[in-house]
């Protein structure tokens, strides 16, 4: 199987650098489509999909390599070496921003800058630290989600999304959700939300914009704040959006910030 096949790759723009974007849990390459005209004049855009989520091959699903985010980080390496001769611009969505991170340690020759939508190392709070959810809070979220997962995707998607000027966006969030098989969705959902990755960020030498709405409850504003005290070389930028998919809900001031952090960088 190639890897163009399994996480279902597709290239487009004109540009001379590569920018390389990944969707978030539940969610899928299409999620990008209101962003990436942007930068079809400067870039080749490579969207792909993790496997279990979209039009990956499900067959290449393993349990076993997909139970940390390790296993999405080494098919993004993959990905990346596939379609680039140079380092490239990594754009990840919420969980997908860690696994670029995760990445980036592993190959940092293949990144020359991140770009973070609504990211988090950590989602439970610990001590001073505010990642948003208690560890009871995070619990009762994956007992309902492995208990009753269309009922918690019609619930959970809307919220998520925000946006309460356009509900359609909720109601493609909770399809997207409702299209990604159960099982899979489950241990997603378990390695996405009880992960902590704190330790990692003070370790990126690699120039980071931390991108995040100025209500979101998956990712508040604490949380960027504190990975911008803590990652070297990193930008906090907050754009005025309620939710957690800005990309889909305000992709003008999403493009506009990510435009605003790459121009110094001379890539």
């Amino acid at each position: 199987m190639s890897i163009t096949q399994r996480n279902n790759v597709q290239i487009s723009g004109h540009g001379k650098r590569t920018m390389v974007l990944a969707h978030g849990f539940g969610c899928d390459q299409t999620m990008w489509r209101f962003l990436v005209p942007s930068f079809h004049d400067d870039y080749r855009t490579v969207l792909f999909d993790h496997v279990g989520s979209g039009s990956s091959d499900l067959s290449a699903y393993d349990i076993d390599k997909y139970d940390s985010l390790e296993g999405y980080a080494d098919d993004l390496i993959e990905v990346i070496r596939e379609t680039a001769d140079e380092p490239v611009v990594f754009v990840g969505h919420s969980v997908s921003a860690m696994i670029g991170l995760i990445a980036s340690l592993e190959a940092p020759d293949l990144f020359a800058a991140h770009m973070m939508v609504g990211p988090s190392p950590c989602y439970v709070n610990d001590g001073d630290y505010i990642g948003g959810f208690t560890r009871d809070d995070i619990e009762d979220l994956l007992h309902t989600l492995e208990s009753n997962y269309l009922g918690w995707s019609s619930t959970m998607a809307p919220a998520i999304m925000g946006a309460p000027e356009q509900p359609e966006l909720g109601v493609e969030l909770t399809n997207s959700f409702c299209r990604t098989d159960p099982e899979i969705a489950r241990q997603f959902a378990r390695v996405t939300f009880l992960s902590d990755h704190r330790a990692l960020l003070p370790r990126s030498t690699t120039p980071t914009l931390i991108l995040q709405c100025s209500d979101d409850i998956i990712a508040p504003r604490a949380v960027g704040e504190y990975m911008q005290r803590v990652m070297p070389r990193s930008t906090l930028h907050v754009i005025d959006n309620v939710g957690h998919c800005p990309h889909l809900s305000s992709p003008d001031a999403s493009s506009a910030a990510m435009n605003a952090f790459l121009g110094p960088l001379s890539l």
